[in-house]
Parts: structure tokens; C-alpha cells; sequence
């Protein structure tokens, strides 16, 4: 489900006929697909100047397994290909690699293979989906490799850049991979296609996460692309002072490589641009391009200066400006989650102590009935019940800051269809290495179901069936292992609720004396 942030609760939603919505998105994704399929630019979305003075190797984690459809996969190709075209390609500029995640994590090309934009534009064009699980954690710790990895024609001294493009779903820990990562200087953009755990992510991110995290639906990835590819720039902008990471109370000073740790140090001076007379000064080794300020004020803009101290040769300072962010408020998100018949989810981020309380509004759209709960400040989450079916719900989620200042985020919530979940999910065998699921119809106006088989042994499949087929065969299932088997039933607004079941397939040393059923 789409969050959409709002200030106030009271205001009016107009949406466009759901039809009309529907064929103007198909007849535009269509046209845009068939354009990239086919190996020609997609419509300019404004002026795109190249972008050069850039020096970094950026590294896209893109799920290839089969959680994901093959729309959906075209559509993050076509995303990626957009995000890059700008950019400079090179031994001296941006170098970029794909991985995929699959059950094993693969390399599509390594860093230094395509050294122009056409070239590596045509390379994300031929990209394939693997399938398989989505061990996203294996992933990353094989990108930890590679990004510092001659062999992956990775540089040594160059920023490190990583997009990692998800649907929310891994089957592995994502958090101690993402972490070392992290603490190695990789800078981490996460886009969120899915119905991702925030708290998560943003942890997995780097911060600030208003910056680096995106939660945006497959369709509307172009939305994003500019506002990412600036921020990528931010990171990889060679041959100059500049800051990243920057946050309420800190930001990351990045420079170019100028001394070493024998031919001097660099003398870094940082104050208010209001306020110079509380200017402060760190010495930092040559063998090093970066470093952290912290404890400073919000929102305040600061003068740095960088002063390379060689003897060698002479350097001259380089200069620049950071304003940090205002202080962290909550809610800065709002999700719903674990939607049914009459109740749905809500959790929200950060908690703070500053914060006394939060108040939940609640009430259907179109509509004036509204109900409130009340949540206790430490708590982050909370579950509201006694709703309609298939209802679209306005909640709001107020801040009760002890200062008696107030913030408040809004989000749409859908509850789903009267028993909307499928019901006895069966199993027959069929024969080697071959099973047939079968389910009674779930309620409601069902427009077909998902079937997804999770193998213990080889890739993930995912069927779709019309409503009235009720049963599949599920095939190369290998003997002896343990296989997971989930349908969910597809609604116009929503999914309904899935059924999953784990089915064993016997040992080949099991079946000695077992007939087959004579089929008629």
C-alpha cells in the first residue's frame, strides 16, 4: 500500500476515475518499455547536461530472484538505465557494476568492462533475471568483495557508492553485511518498491534516511530519479571539499586524495558562518579523505575550510559551506501494514524521548466520523480495530511533544474484502518430482489467484491463475526436500490474505512398491 504523507487531516482526496487511471498508466509504461526494449532513448524528462568532474564506482544490488516479476524487473532496469545516462563513464570517472540477488549472488559485469554511457546503458538492456531465493545478505557480503576488488576493476581510492533497488523481501540478515559495508566508507541508497520495514531500512540505509531511503512504487520510479542521482553526485563529485552524510548534529567531510601519510596532514577549520569567533580546529593524517564533525547545532550553516599541509608541494585551501538539518521530528513516517477485514496496523518512526505521546485519528473516506486512540511515547506501533471491510481509512499519527509542540503525518489505509483468505490448500501427488496444489475459492469478487512455490532445491516460481482455476501443478520439485507452497487471492483494491503450507517430497528410497495412480 502507498504511504502518502500529509500535514493536516481534514483535507479532500479527488482521485480520477479508477478506469480511466488504469489505461492512461498502461498505454504510458507500455510505450516507455517498448522504447526501451528496443534500445531507444526514452522521452527527455527535462534537460540532461552530462555530468563530469565525477570520480567513483557505483554498484547497483538489483534483485533478480523470483519474488519479482518480470515487469517489475524491466521497470528497475529501465529506472537504472535513466539514473546512469548522465554521467561520464571511465578509468578517471564514474565506473558502475551490477550484482545480482539470487540464491547465489552473481556479478553481471565487473566495474572497468564499459567504459562509456552508451555502452553500459546497452550492457543494463541485456540484463537477464536469474530467479532463485532472495538471499539478499550472501549479496552483500559478495559486494563487499568486489567493491574493493582489482579483479572487479574496482579502485582503491576512489568514493564507493551502492543502490540497492528492493521489493522490502530477504530470506537472509541484511543488518551485520550492510553494516561492515557501511564502516568501510560505502555510502547506501535504498529504493523501497515494496511494503519494506522502515525501521529496517532506514537502519540499513545511511543517514540521514531522508536522504538516502525512497519508498516508491515500481511505476513511479522516474520520480525519484533526479532527486537520486544528485545525491549520488553529492558522494562521488571529484577534485573538491565537500560534505555528505549530513544530519541534524553531523556531517561527513569527503576530499580528494592530496597528500600521503609521509608528505604532511591536512588542517580542517569549521565554525558558524554567524558566529566565526567559535571557530574550531582538527588535524587529520594525509593518508586520510574524510572525516566526521559532530556535535553541532541544527540547522546552522557552517564555513570548513580544508588546509593541506605538505612538504612536498603547495596545495591551496579548499573551502565550503554545510547546513545541517533541522532536529529529528517524529512521525517523519507512517505505514500500515497486516491489513484484514476489520483491522489494520500502524507503526510510525522515529520514537524520541522528547516526545510525550502520540494521538491516532482514524476515520473512512469519504466521511466525518473520526475515533481516537492514544499511545504511550515510547511505543512505535499500534493496531486499530473494529473497522469496515473494504473500507479506505485516513489515519493520522500526532506527535505530543513534552515542550506541547505537535506533529502530525497522515497515510491511507485500506481494510480488505469479508473473508478475503484462501481456505484448505491440498496436496496430491502426481507422479516423480511433480505435486498438485489445489484450494477452495476464496470470498469476494476475486480476479484470479498467486501461487508461489519456494524450493528448498532450485529457484522460486510464482504462477497467476484466472479465478475459476482453483489447483496447479508444481513441478521439479526435488526428492526429499522440504518446500514451501503459498496462494493469495488478488482483489481490485488490495491482496487478499495468503495461505501457506510446507510440503515434504519422499525420498526416491522411500517409494519402493508405490503404484501410480492409473490416469484415465
Amino acid at each position: 500500500m502507498a504511504v502518502e504523507g500529509r500535514r493536516a487531516f481534514g483535507f479532500k482526496v479527488v482521485c480520477p476515475g479508477p478506469d480511466f487511471a488504469m489505461l492512461a498508466k498502461t498505454v504510458l509504461s507500455l510505450g516507455l518499455w517498448l522504447q526501451f526494449a528496443a534500445g531507444q532513448d526514452t522521452p527527455e524528462r527535462g534537460p540532461q547536461p552530462s555530468i563530469s568532474n565525477s570520480e567513483g564506482d557505483l554498484l547497483f544490488l538489483l534483485d533478480s530472484s523470483g519474488s519479482v516479476s518480470y515487469y517489475e524487473f524491466s521497470k528497475v532496469k529501465e529506472f537504472m538505465w535513466d539514473l546512469v545516462r548522465p554521467f561520464t563513464f571511465g578509468p578517471k570517472d564514474v565506473q558502475a557494476s551490477i550484482i545480482h540477488i539470487s540464491t547465489t549472488p552473481t556479478m553481471e559485469f565487473p566495474f572497468d568492462r564499459y567504459q562509456s554511457s552508451g555502452t553500459l546503458q546497452q550492457a543494463i538492456r541485456d540484463t537477464q533475471q536469474l530467479m532463485g531465493d532472495t538471499n539478499t545478505g550472501k549479496a552483500l557480503s559478495y559486494a563487499k568483495e568486489k567493491l574493493f576488488s582489482n579483479e572487479a576493476g574496482a579502485r582503491p581510492d576512489v568514493p564507493k557508492v551502492l543502490v540497492w533497488v528492493t521489493d522490502g523481501f530477504s530470506t537472509d540478515d541484511i543488518s551485520e553485511p550492510m553494516q561492515l559495508l557501511k564502516d568501510m566508507g560505502v555510502t547506501v541508497f535504498i529504493v523501497s518498491t515494496g511494503r519494506g520495514n522502515y525501521l529496517q531500512l532506514s537502519a540499513a540505509a545511511s543517514q540521514p534516511p531522508e536522504k538516502h531511503l525512497h519508498f516508491v512504487d515500481v511505476d513511479d520510479l522516474p520520480i525519484i530519479t533526479e532527486e537520486l542521482r544528485d545525491a549520488i553526485r553529492d558522494v562521488i563529485h571529484a577534485n573538491r571539499l565537500h560534505a555528505v552524510d549530513i544530519t541534524s548534529s553531523s556531517f561527513r567531510l569527503v576530499w580528494p586524495e592530496l597528500l600521503s601519510q609521509e608528505t604532511g596532514y591536512y588542517t580542517i577549520e569549521y565554525g558558524p558562518t554567524d558566529d566565526l569567533a567559535r571557530k574550531r580546529t582538527k588535524q587529520v593524517p594525509g593518508a586520510h579523505t574524510s572525516l566526521v564533525l559532530s556535535n553541532l547545532a541544527p540547522e546552522t550553516t557552517y564555513e570548513v575550510a580544508l588546509i593541506p599541509e605538505s612538504n612536498v608541494h603547495y596545495f591551496p585551501p579548499q573551502t565550503t559551506r554545510v547546513t545541517t538539518l533541522a532536529e529529528e521530528v517524529s512521525p517523519a513516517q507512517v505505514l500500515i501494514s497486516e491489513s484484514g477485514p476489520h483491522s489494520f496496523h500502524v507503526s510510525w518512526a522515529p520514537t524520541l524521548e522528547s516526545v510525550m505521546g502520540y494521538q491516532i485519528l482514524y476515520g473512512p473516506l469519504p466521511g466525518n466520523s473520526v475515533k481516537l486512540l492514544e499511545v504511550n511515547g515510547k511505543h512505535n506501533s499500534t493496531t486499530v480495530e473494529n473497522l469496515a471491510p473494504n473500507t479506505t481509512y485516513l489515519v493520522t499519527v500526532t506527535a505530543l511533544y513534552k515542550s506541547g509542540k505537535e506533529k502530525s503525518l497522515s497515510a491511507k489505509a485500506c481494510t480488505q474484502e469479508e473473508g478475503s483468505k484462501v481456505r484448505h490448500l491440498r496436496f496430491e501427488d502426481m507422479g516423480p518430482n511433480t505435486l498438485k496444489a489445489s484450494w477452495d475459492s476464496a470470498d469476494g469478487k476475486v480476479l484470479g489467484y498467486r501461487v508461489r512455490c519456494r524450493r528448498q532445491i532450485g529457484p522460486s516460481s510464482v504462477l497467476s491463475v484466472s479465478p475459476q482455476i482453483h489447483s496447479v501443478l508444481l513441478t521439479d520439485l526435488a526428492s526429499g526436500t522440504m518446500n514451501k507452497v503459498c496462494v493469495k487471492p488478488v482483489y481490485k483494491n488490495q491482496p487478499g490474505k495468503g495461505l501457506c503450507r510446507m510440503v515434504h517430497m519422499q525420498p526416491a528410497t522411500e517409494a519402493h512398491g508405490y503404484k501410480h495412480r492409473q490416469r484415465a
